[in-house]
């Protein structure tokens, strides 16, 4: 149990910091549009994708590298509460439209991300 706290631990911080940075080097700037949030869930949503594909192919979902890679680095790399904060400041200044856009592509390309990396590997 301690060695998977650790992974966790440690996957968590690497996961943290490439958020981070691509909130730092955000490419994409349009309005109101929150693109380093929804950038990065996307890709973490592909990352855990592929990582689950693999793992469930070779049936190994209980190891330490899967542990490490899932709940640790996508788990710290992506980030439902930013999503949900700025989902409420779009509310909050009246931008609707962009609210209901950013949740729906956000929700649906999250889990076509998801479903595209798990089938990379049938």
């Amino acid at each position: 149990m301690f060695k998977e706290i650790i992974a966790v631990f440690i996957g968590g911080g690497i996961g943290s910091s490439l958020r981070y940075l691509i909130s730092k080097f955000s490419f994409i700037t349009v309005a109101s549009f929150p693109f380093s949030t929804f950038i990065t869930n996307i890709i973490g949503c592909f990352i855990l994708g592929l990582t689950l594909g693999y793992f469930l192919k070779s049936n190994n979902q209980n190891s330490l590298m899967f542990i490490f890679l899932t709940i640790g680095i996508c788990g710290g790399f992506t980030t439902f509460s930013t999503f949900s904060s700025e989902g409420l400041t779009l509310i909050n200044t009246g931008n609707y439209l962009t609210f209901l856009i950013y949740t729906i592509i956000s929700i649906i390309l999250g889990l076509l991300a998801v479903y595209f990396g798990t089938i990379m590997y049938k």
